[in-house]
């Protein structure tokens, strides 16, 4: 009898071991939602694994527990739960997402396609009888093109008796779940940088020697998801560069997430603090470098070939080769020692300026946390400054003007002093221009060089340099090579000009970089500016010949400039400033006007300097406010919504009690233009707008429109520019003046709130 009832209890048991706890899939829409659970049958207390399965729609999508820039993760909401506390019910534990792109390089969201389960455990009471029952709702945002709210009705029934028998199908489908989950790391992380700009260097025995696709995602939304996120690779582990959401709040104590590298994915938690060591070594955006850190050796190699390389930039060689005309033509005169200084001191402005260029980037690395090369290009006022100079030097040239006795004086002014100044100066000037050349052709082992220690960054960079200077200093020092070059004759003067061009294109280039940087009305700026610079040394070339005419001309471009400033002056302080340029110009007038000798040639000549002063001034001063508004105004605009203004669209937002400003504007509007950038397009203006949720309406008369033409003329205006306020609850406007002002227009919302 006993031998019956064991056989038939085995059998029962081996039944019911595939018989599933009870529960049902339910169709919410657009995936198929259930819930399941490892156990068909449970004991008491026993801790569960359970799972929300999703089967989804071809092209549909979740999302993960951090969306990303948009979306909702999903959640259950228990109307029963098999009488177990809240506190035992844990949260979901979350499969590595997928990337979901939305808008390239704008929105990024983070979630599941096809089928995923999002595993939990419960912990069942001590005293649990009979089946348990599992019921709730699990909400969801599903999403295609468009996203819909979905939801589902879920149920299960658990069997709870003496013995713990696994549900296959459950078991089968958590452990898909389960087996998906990033597991802690053992290891360190840490956190570093300033600004927007965040270093995440992770040490860990799972991460060493992975290699692949990398990216981090954030438990919280701190960083900017759809940024590029560059990573370097070390023997330890790995560094990835983040972008702060949070520009101008400080580095946050920790920073959680999951770094995902090829197949391995770990979660980590970092702590603020100094990046890690063994942690960087070569690498790029995403892009896996096989082996670790690239030997010093190797690296100086690439970088000699580099700096050789860069000799026969647009930006440098015209400058080596008006140069190395200079040397044969010493030699062809019996200086063969100078021209060996000559090679020497122009090494060393090289050299000098490559070592202050690794001070420079050693500076932003310590102050960022990160290695950057080619921050210059970065900031308006070096790229403005850049590109003033490599115009200058085109236009020398051309033979605009003349620095030096011969083409051995190439360069500043003190590039164009005789002898050892001279050399060494023309060095640093090569350097110089040399500089924005870089990127295109040396990025991919500059990568390398910026995350080696201190010392090697500078070691480096030398050897680069050195590279730079090698064929110079070899044609100063071997005779033999100088037979290579044509003899001095007519001809240089031909290739000295036709050099002249492409310092133009590289000028060019530079133009679109700062139009990227500070927005094209800077970039016209400095086309102007330029301008005015050519004109003042045409005009300092003309002085003796028809200097009444050159001193009218110079007059009027050098009072205009400061004029334009008042005029479109935002504060009393540039009011002033305007002022004192004009008393100060008066002066200089009366000051040149009594120097020795022919008088009006004297002032002819100083009012054109003025203008190549003001040409040089002019761009430097936009740059500079470019950079303090923090990057093209197009670019920060855009971050305030604007919409297009109708009468019937001011009625609504008044009725909402809103305040709205309406900007009647049109492109071919030079006021409208300069009142953009200098005052509706500056930060402290939208921030204002954002803070006292103002409505920012346009009326667009560039094509000419009957509604806008009636509305201006109700308010007795023949044209653009009009600016209109209403203040919250007010249907009547505030005309205001044509001229705006920051203070005007920020007055106005701070009164409004």
């Amino acid at each position: 009898m006993a031998l019956f009832r064991a056989a038939f209890i085995s059998l029962f048991l081996a039944l019911i071991a595939h018989v599933p706890a009870v529960s049902q899939p339910v169709d919410g829409g657009h995936a198929r939602v259930e819930l399941v659970s490892e156990r068909a049958l449970a004991v008491p207390g026993e801790t569960v694994w359970f799972g929300l399965s999703f089967e989804i729609d071809p092209n549909w999508h979740i999302y993960w527990r951090n969306a990303g820039d948009a979306g909702i993760p999903p959640e259950i909401t228990w109307r029963e739960a098999g009488g177990v506390a809240p506190d035992k019910i844990t949260g979901f534990s979350w499969p590595l997402p997928e990337l979901l792109p939305v808008v390239p390089g704008q929105i990024m969201d983070y979630g599941y396609s096809n089928e995923i389960v999002l595993p939990f455990m419960i912990t069942l009471p001590e005293d649990a009888e009979g089946p348990l029952l599992f019921e709730g709702v699990a909400d969801y945002l599903i999403c295609e093109d468009v996203c819909i709210p979905e939801s589902a009705d879920i149920r299960l029934l658990l069997s709870v008796g003496g013995a713990q028998i696994p549900d296959e199908y459950g078991s089968t489908l958590i452990r898909s779940g389960l087996e998906q989950v990033p597991p802690e790391f053992t290891g360190e992380a840490s956190l570093s940088g300033s600004g927007a700009a965040w270093t995440l260097s992770v040490a860990s025995a799972e991460l060493a020697g992975a290699r692949g696709d990398a990216r981090f995602f954030p438990y919280a939304h701190e960083i900017k998801h759809a940024a590029d996120q560059p990573v370097r690779f070390g023997p330890e582990g790995l560094q990835i560069t983040l972008t702060s959401d949070r520009e101008g709040d400080p580095l946050p104590d920790t920073i959680a997430g999951v770094v995902r590298v090829g197949d391995t994915a770990v979660a980590i938690s970092a702590s603020a603090g100094a990046i890690l060591p063994g942690t960087s070594g070569a690498g790029g955006a995403g892009v896996p470098v096989s082996g670790g850190a690239t030997s010093l050796p190797i690296l100086m190699a690439f970088a000699l070939i580099g700096g050789l390389i860069l000799n026969l930039m647009p930006c440098v060689l015209p400058v080596l080769s008006i140069k190395a005309m200079g040397v044969v033509s010493a030699t062809a005169n019996g200086h063969e020692r100078e021209a060996r200084m000559h090679g020497l001191w122009y090494a060393a402005g090289v050299l000098v300026s490559f070592g202050a260029l690794a001070a420079a980037v050693l500076s932003v690395r310590a102050a960022t946390g990160i290695a950057i090369w080619g921050f210059w290009l970065q900031n308006p006022i070096l790229v403005t400054a850049l590109i003033l100079i490599i115009f200058l030097i085109g236009l020398w040239l051309l033979g605009m003007f003349e620095l030096g006795a011969s083409v051995q004086g190439v360069g500043s002014g003190l590039a164009a002093k005789q002898g050892s100044a001279g050399a060494f100066f023309t060095g640093v000037l090569a350097a110089i221009v040399g500089a924005p050349c870089t990127g295109p052709f040396l990025g991919a082992a500059l990568g390398a060089v910026m995350i080696q220690p201190s010392i090697n960054v500078v070691l480096v960079l030398l050897t680069m340099g050195f590279g730079m200077a090698l064929p110079f200093l070899a044609l100063s020092f071997l005779p033999g090579l100088q037979k290579m070059i044509p003899k001095p004759g007519a001809w240089m003067e031909t290739l000295k000009q036709v050099f002249a061009f492409p310092m133009f294109l590289t000028a060019a280039w530079l133009l679109s970089v700062l139009g990227a940087l500070a927005g094209y009305r800077m970039a016209a700026m400095v086309v102007a500016g330029a301008a005015l610079i050519a004109f003042g040394i045409w005009a300092l070339k003309s002085a003796g010949q028809g200097a009444k005419a050159i001193l009218l001309s110079v007059l009027g471009l050098a009072i205009i400039i400061p004029v334009f400033g008042l005029i479109s002056a935002t504060s009393s302080v540039e009011t002033i400033l305007g002022l004192a340029w004009l008393v100060g110009l008066i002066g200089a007038f009366v000051l040149i006007a009594r120097m020795s000798g022919n008088a009006t040639v004297q002032l002819a000549r100083g009012l054109a300097g003025l203008a190549v002063a003001a040409g040089l001034i002019w761009p430097l001063a936009q740059a500079r406010t470019a950079l303090a508004v923090g990057g093209p105004t197009e670019a920060y605009s855009a971050k305030y919504e604007t919409e297009p203004w109708s009468p019937e669209r001011v009625a609504e937002l008044t009725a909402d009690g809103r305040a709205v400003f309406v900007d009647f504007t049109a492109e071919w509007c030079v006021t409208c233009q300069a009142n953009k950038l200098q005052t509706l397009q500056t930060k402290p203006v939208v921030d204002a707008f954002a803070e006292g949720n103002v409505a920012f309406l346009v009326a667009d008369f560039t094509n000419g429109d009957t509604t806008i033409a009636l509305e201006l003329q109700k308010h007795n205006r023949a044209g653009v520019p009009m600016y209109l306020w209403y203040a919250p609850g007010e249907t009547q406007p505030q005309v205001l003046p044509e001229l705006l002002s920051i203070d005007l227009v920020t007055g106005l919302v701070d009164a409004a709130l």
